[in-house]
């Protein structure tokens, strides 16, 4: 692994889960699979010593080093990262707002493409995260199974016959799987369907989030559908169960996108356009308004409406467009009247001759 002190490298390229692959990459723009793990006889976090988490940052980054999968990989330790290099590793979705707050005795991993993040120290020991493009469940498990697989030969982890894996959370004990899918549903909000959805989806005991995760409202009509437990399901039925959710609500996406076609195509190619015109012309925008303008032109890439737009330039710019990533760009702090005029400046740049 390459121990880094900054996290400028990973702006030099787009991360694998917003290129737009795999199934049906116009309503899920990407699949998660989480994994908690513990180490065997050391507290947990939320009870550890500072000394406790110290000993886990050590073997964890012994044990890393010694896995070939992680040989190209980033190691963060999370206090030696400034308030802006946090953030953007949250931006990007590779760590929590947890993990960045609290940085004493914390590290984080990162693959070359953005498809694996471990976290340590996090609310366990160990958060194994893998993310792909698209529709793509089975192939991100089998990459999180191979290497938890891995890792669980280098360290004890905390098992019990009777209860599974130990967790900090009473609801990720069992396997400790979280499968999720993150879906763009404008047509459900549009045809005001979504909420039937998320109530049917909260009936089948299963989580609706925010584009950030746990404690997130909904925005740009991203929403993150998960499994609430793991304890008492395997692996295989977690990720099946979550499938066929998924798909259920890929197809009434679906057929709500049909039915603003067939009856009120004039409005709805008005809204995206419009939404279009605005994001080429503002000169000063917040974030919110950009993340919900960019959702109906992603909306128009989907629908063949606007055709000279990849969908992947514009799931790019609902990172580039987030606070952290536009100090980035500027290198240097900026106050918020500042990150509105850069966020405008920036869009134009990636949208200019359209």
């Amino acid at each position: 692994m390459k121990n880094k002190k900054e996290v400028d490298g990973l702006m030099s390229h787009t991360g694998e889960w917003l290129r737009s692959k795999g199934m049906h990459p116009d309503i899920v723009m990407s699949s998660r699979i989480r994994l908690a793990r513990n180490m065997k006889d050391i507290p947990f976090p939320n009870k550890a010593k500072k000394k406790d988490l110290y000993e886990i940052l050590s073997l964890v980054e012994q044990a890393a080093n010694e896995i070939n999968y992680f040989a190209d990989s980033n190691y963060f330790k999370i206090s030696e990262l400034d308030n802006v290099d946090r953030q953007l590793l949250v931006e990007r979705h590779l760590m929590s707002h947890e993990h960045a707050t609290n940085p004493d005795g914390k590290a984080l991993i990162v693959s070359p493409e953005e498809i694996v993040s471990v976290m340590v120290n996090e609310e366990d020991h160990l958060r194994i995260q893998v993310m792909h493009s698209g529709f793509n469940l089975d192939e991100t498990w089998d990459i999180a199974n191979t290497i938890d697989n891995a890792l669980s030969e280098k360290l004890s982890f905390a098992y019990s016959f009777h209860w599974g894996y130990l967790t900090s959370c009473p609801t990720n004990t069992g396997t400790a799987i979280r499968g999720s899918g993150m879906l763009h549903l404008p047509a459900l909000v549009m045809t005001k369907q979504i909420n039937k959805v998320l109530a049917a989806v909260a009936k089948l005991n299963f989580a609706s989030r925010g584009f950030y995760g746990e404690g997130t409202q909904a925005s740009g009509n991203f929403y993150q559908i998960s499994n609430q437990v793991s304890l008492g399901h395997s692996e295989q039925e977690v990720i099946q169960n979550i499938n066929g959710l998924i798909r259920q609500i890929i197809e009434q996406e679906e057929q709500a996108r049909q039915a603003l076609l067939v009856q009120n195509k004039p409005m709805l190619e008005d809204k995206i356009f419009r939404s279009f015109g605005v994001l080429k012309a503002a000169h000063i925008i917040s974030s919110q308004e950009t993340v919900e303008l960019l959702s109906m032109v992603r909306l128009g890439v989907d629908l063949n409406v606007i055709k000279d737009v990849s969908r992947e330039a514009i799931n790019e710019l609902f990172i580039m467009i987030q606070p952290a990533h536009l100090q980035k760009f500027e290198g240097k702090k900026l106050t918020a009247a500042e990150r509105d005029s850069k966020r405008a400046s920036v869009i134009r740049q990636k949208l200019g001759g359209i």
